[in-house]
This record gives structure tokens, C-alpha cells and sequence, in this order.
């Protein structure tokens, strides 16, 4: 306590108020008078508890431009507020230029604004935290994006080193054969050259004897030995025996064939692997409405995946949520009767039209909407779904799909650039204006697995056990968008990291 009060009454440090009645040194101030205009320590205060004559002066927590509280005009403390004009006044300005207008005492206005600041801090509170659900989301997103992009790379550096592993393997194995070639063709010449050597020894001997023969003068010796010395010797026939001479041009135009195939090969094959470039949201710094950032952004977001080989297909949920992505629902798509909510991942039937803008892009006809997000690679999403019974289609169509009128070629499940799955009491499941009835039990909560590459579609009931409801094996031609047609209740977008 003692130290509490010794502190209230320390000397005043640069930046705080000092007291106006301190001679010498200031002390550091503990309240200001609003009638005297004027701040007090400690000490000095005291008169203001202890004098009847200041009883009716209001005190308040020390603070500086107490000069600015008095009126310009009459130097007078200004306690009055002037709606009117929206400023403070003083009681003199209230009974002369300001006598016509709406006045009122300044606390009371106070606990009025004071109201009114609530409803705006709760506001902006409210404000803050749907900030920080998008940056949550977009944290999550960024994770996802890393995730997956973290994956590829190590898909890519696996093949690409299994596919450098058996070209070196293939490289060896074709140097062995050269040089197991090579060494058979070698064995055969070095064992003729040796045999060619010592018929050359043999011949250049009996060259010398032949010499040495013919230049003898006793007729009886060169009788008997001319007989042994002109049969020539038995030596293997060698005038036919060659080494073969090893050509390796084949080798070398089928090894070049080879690189020029497998470059065409490379540069068709990686065009399927490069993604293409993703339009940048331009920044906006308008609050938002019901739109999101991606919506606000004005581009469809095209989410690639790299092909690689073939993995395990899902099986168990947690295998699906591997893939999930979040979908928005594309304001510009949708139909009049139709709105949207919850940031545009909730779409409800109004009956009535609404007062959407015309757009391109919007289905003037039957009551449908498209998500942004058009997806090429492995994505899984979920949909709730309930409009008592009447049932709403859960498809995925290319983006051209045409928009205006009543045709087949705009509803989803009619033509070719759609596949569509409607539920209701029971499912079916429509392309190109061709139904397939589905046998399995109604569900609310309905899952969609893609993997475009492979050219799979899959619908799923989803509960605590996945049930395959219908999947088609086809070809995909340009990334998928998500698409609901409803005609009453409403239908949701999932999102599996945030509880119920």
C-alpha cells in the first residue's frame, strides 16, 4: 500500500501530466478539474475533497488538453452536444446561434453514442471473426496446396529415378553385349594370330635349311635330303581363316532411333503434366458481402493435378477426405429462383425471382447453379440435401455447358458434357439423356469422388459406412465443375473439418 502511494505521488516523468500547482519540480498529476481547468497531484487535490467551494467541481482522471474541453467562442467548458450540427457546444452557444437546434446534455448523448458504439463494435467483432474464419480457411487451403504439391514432388523424383535407374540398367546390359561380342571376336583372332606366328617361326626355319641345301657341292647329300626338304609341312589351311570385322552401326541407329523416340514420347507425354497458369485475384479492399475472395476475384479456379501412376483407390472415408475440396457456389450461374448463403455454400429455393443482373453465364431456364472450382486430377466434396421430398441432382458438367433455354443441352444429366446423379426417395443416375436406376437406400449427405485422369466418377451415401451408390468409367475431356439442379428446400456444401 505504501509503495502504492508513494508511486501516486512520484515526481512526473516525460510524458506524463504534471500538476499545475507544483512549484520547483512538477509532481506527477492525479486528477484534472473540468471547471478549474486545471490538473492536481496528490497534495494539491486534496482542497478540491476538502472545501465546500469546490464541491460542485467535477473531477476526472488526469489528462492534457483540458483547454481544448473550453468553447473558442466564450471560453466557457463546453457540456452541451448540438445534433445538428454534430459538435460540442458551450450553454452560451446553446442560447445564441445554436437556440434552433436539436441540443442535448453531453452525458446523455454520451450513453446514446455509448449504445450505438456497441451495435458497431459488435459489428466489427462479428466482421473480425469471419476474417479470421478466411484466414483460417485460406491457412487450411495453403496446407492442402503444400501438402499436395509436396506429394507430387515426390511422386515425380520417385519415377523420375526408377526411369533413370532402368535406362542405366538398359545402358549396361547393352554395353555388355557390345563388349561380350567384342571379347568372342577377339578370343578367335588372338588364337589364329598365335597359330599364324609359329607357322612364320617354322617357315623362316626351313627357308634356312632350303638356302643352306642349295648351296652344298656334295651331290649325294643333296640328293638325300632334297626329298625330305621340298615336302612342305602339314599345316591348317589359314588363306580363309579372316577376323570377322565387327560393324556397330546397328547398334548405334537403333540406339539413336531410340533417343528420338523416347524425346517425341517425353515432350507428348509431359504436355498432360504442365499446369496451367492460375489467373491472380486482384486485390480488393472493399468489405465483402455474400461473395468470397475467390468470387470476388471474377476467374474460375482451375485446380490441375499432375498425373502419376495409378494409386490405391479410396476406400474408408479418412481415405476420401485425402482429397476433399472446397467448392463455392458461382453467384453468376445461378437461377432467379434460387439464393445463396453462408459465403456462398448453401443454395435455397425462394420461389419467387430473385433480382439477380443478367449474365452470360446464368441458367435462365431450369433451376441450377455451378460451383467456381472447375477440377482436373483426384478431388472428393459432400453435399447435404433437403427439400422434403422432391429431390435435387448432384452433377459435375464441363463448363460449356450451354445456359439458355429449355433444353436437354442445359440441364445437367441430358447431354453428353454432363453426368448427374438425382436423388430423392429413390436415385437414379442420368448422361446424355439416358437413365440408369439405382437399387440402394436414400441418403442426405451424398459424397462425389473424381479422378479425372483415370476417367472415374463415383457417388457416395455417406453415413458411418461409405455406400457406393453408381460410378462410371469414362473419358474426361476438359475439367469438371460441380452442379446442383433443386426445385425446392435447400442444399448444402460440406465441409468435413468443421463439426455439425
Amino acid at each position: 500500500m505504501a509503495e502504492a502511494m508513494k508511486t501516486e505521488d512520484c515526481f512526473a516523468e516525460p510524458g506524463d501530466v504534471e500538476c499545475d500547482f507544483c512549484t520547483g519540480r512538477k509532481r506527477k498529476a492525479r486528477e484534472s478539474c473540468l471547471v478549474c481547468l486545471a490538473s492536481y497531484c496528490k497534495t494539491h487535490v486534496k482542497s478540491h475533497y476538502q472545501s465546500p467551494a469546490f464541491k460542485r467541481h467535477k473531477l476526472v482522471k488526469a489528462s492534457t488538453g483540458l483547454q481544448e474541453k473550453l468553447c473558442s467562442k466564450h471560453d466557457k467548458l463546453m457540456e452541451i452536444y448540438c445534433r445538428t450540427d454534430q459538435t460540442c457546444i458551450c450553454y452560451l452557444c446553446m442560447m445564441d446561434e445554436h437556440k434552433t437546434h436539436d441540443t442535448a446534455d453531453a452525458a446523455a448523448e454520451r450513453t446514446e453514442k455509448q449504445g450505438q458504439l456497441k451495435k458497431v463494435l459488435r459489428k466489427s467483432e462479428q466482421r473480425l471473426q469471419e476474417k479470421e474464419k478466411k484466414l483460417h480457411e485460406l491457412k487450411r487451403n495453403v496446407n492442402t496446396v503444400k501438402r499436395s504439391a509436396q506429394s507430387a514432388v515426390e511422386d515425380s523424383e520417385r519415377i523420375f529415378t526408377e526411369l533413370i535407374r532402368s535406362i542405366e540398367k538398359k545402358r549396361s546390359e547393352v554395353t555388355e553385349l557390345i563388349r561380350d561380342q567384342e571379347k568372342t571376336e577377339l578370343s578367335a583372332a588372338e588364337e589364329l594370330l598365335e597359330q599364324l606366328e609359329q607357322e612364320i617361326t617354322d617357315l623362316k626355319r626351313r627357308n634356312t635349311e632350303l638356302e643352306q641345301l642349295s648351296h652344298t657341292e656334295d651331290h649325294i647329300h643333296f640328293l638325300q635330303i632334297f626329298q625330305s626338304v621340298c615336302v612342305p609341312p602339314g599345316y591348317k589351311d589359314t588363306t580363309s581363316t579372316t577376323v570377322q570385322h565387327l560393324s556397330f552401326d546397328e547398334v548405334r541407329k537403333s540406339l539413336s532411333d531410340l533417343k528420338v523416340q523416347f524425346k517425341e514420347f517425353c515432350e507428348k507425354e509431359f504436355c498432360k503434366v504442365k499446369l496451367p497458369e492460375i489467373p491472380k485475384c486482384k486485390e480488393d479492399h472493399e468489405e465483402p458481402q455474400l461473395s468470397s475472395e475467390s468470387e470476388r476475384c471474377g476467374h474460375s479456379k482451375i485446380v490441375v493435378a499432375v498425373q502419376m501412376p495409378s494409386h490405391p483407390k479410396p476406400k474408408t472415408r479418412e481415405d476420401f477426405l485425402q482429397y476433399f475440396f472446397p467448392l463455392t457456389l458461382d453467384p453468376s450461374t445461378l437461377y432467379h429462383k434460387l439464393s445463396l448463403s453462408e459465403e456462398n455454400k448453401m443454395v435455397t429455393w425462394r420461389g419467387g425471382a430473385q433480382r439477380y443482373p443478367d449474365h452470360p453465364e446464368r441458367f435462365d431456364h431450369w433451376p441450377q447453379v455451378l460451383c467456381k472450382e472447375g477440377m482436373s486430377g483426384r478431388c472428393y466434396w459432400e453435399v447435404e440435401w433437403d427439400n422434403g421430398g422432391w429431390g435435387v441432382s448432384i452433377s459435375v458438367s464441363y463448363k460449356d455447358i450451354c445456359r439458355k433455354g429449355d433444353g436437354d443441352k442445359c440441364a445437367f444429366g441430358g447431354n453428353s458434357k454432363s453426368w448427374s446423379l438425382e436423388c430423392s426417395s429413390i436415385h437414379s443416375f442420368w448422361h446424355n439423356n439416358i437413365e440408369t436406376k439405382i437399387s440402394a437406400p436414400p441418403s442426405s449427405r451424398i459424397g462425389v469422388y473424381v479422378d479425372h485422369s483415370a476417367g472415374t466418377l463415383s457417388f457416395y451415401g455417406v453415413s458411418d459406412t461409405m455406400t457406393l451408390l453408381h460410378t462410371v468409367h469414362t473419358t474426361f475431356t476438359q475439367p469438371l465443375y460441380a452442379g446442383f439442379w433443386m426445385k425446392r428446400g435447400m442444399l448444402k456444401l460440406c465441409d468435413p473439418n468443421v463439426s455439425d
